[in-house]
């Protein structure tokens, strides 16, 4: 396959995951149960905003069909994005947030340290960078899984519906079976179980338990996705659409 082809496959599944889910946090502004965590969740959404840009502005200098990383963002149709549908699941109560964001961050943090040791210099850079971000979302997401696991029984209750609820989207993210090829050795280097192995010390601390199902959702690579896309777009997009070209 093509180099570019399977560049701007990766370059486009990264820079869309980080692109939603930096939308869905920054919903909880004026919404966090408490201003310190307000002001946590829209640095992580501006993190991701940042990695997400990176990302997207390579895959638009290797694309044919757009120009810019905001062309990426506001001009692509629904099924154009290669996201997975964790990232676009509504964030629920704190909790659920909390989940959502230790699942991807501990797969975040395991495939940019894969991706650090790139060949593309491109590639390996945005990583790096990127990684020094990730390390501290992980951190910040282990310990709020711990403090609500292991905290009072409704917290640890909620939490534990959480963990399944959430469970298989997560699983998509280490989903090799896809038509991207190009980006399937990256992702088989990360195995379902490394990424598992990866959650089961904070889980096991958090008094909480993984699921057993092996039951993963499956097609956002391939731009199937879950109706909570069409409106997250539709949010995100409709300024540039009703008025394309503006500047600000």
């Amino acid at each position: 396959m093509n180099n570019n082809i399977e560049e701007l496959s990766l370059s486009l599944f990264m820079g869309d995951n980080n692109l939603i889910l930096s939308h869905r946090l920054s919903e909880w502004t004026g919404h966090a149960p408490v201003l310190e965590e307000e002001l946590a969740l829209a640095n992580v959404a501006l993190d991701l905003l940042g990695q997400a840009r990176m990302w997207l502005e390579y895959a638009a200098e290797i694309s044919e069909d757009y120009k810019t990383a905001d062309d990426l963002a506001y001009k692509r149709e629904i099924w154009e994005f290669r996201n997975v549908a964790l990232v676009e699941q509504p964030n629920g109560h704190f909790g659920d947030t909390i989940v959502r964001q230790f699942y991807y961050d501990n797969w975040h943090k395991l495939i940019l340290e894969h991706l650090y040791q790139s060949e593309n210099e491109r590639i390996a850079g945005i990583a790096e960078k990127s990684l020094k971000e990730v390390r501290y979302h992980l951190e910040r997401s282990a310990q709020w899984t711990v403090l609500l696991g292991d905290g009072t029984e409704e917290s640890h209750n909620k939490l534990q519906t959480s963990v399944n609820h959430f469970w298989p989207y997560a699983l998509e993210l280490c989903n090799t079976n896809t038509a991207n090829s190009g980006f399937d050795d990256d992702l088989a280097s990360l195995s379902r179980q490394t990424w598992i192995d990866s959650l089961s010390n904070i889980i096991a601390e958090a008094t909480l338990q993984l699921p057993e199902t092996e039951f993963s959702y499956s097609g956002g690579r391939e731009g199937i996705h879950t109706e909570h896309l069409s409106l997250i777009l539709a949010e995100m997009q409709c300024l540039p659409r009703a008025y394309p070209g503006t500047q600000w």
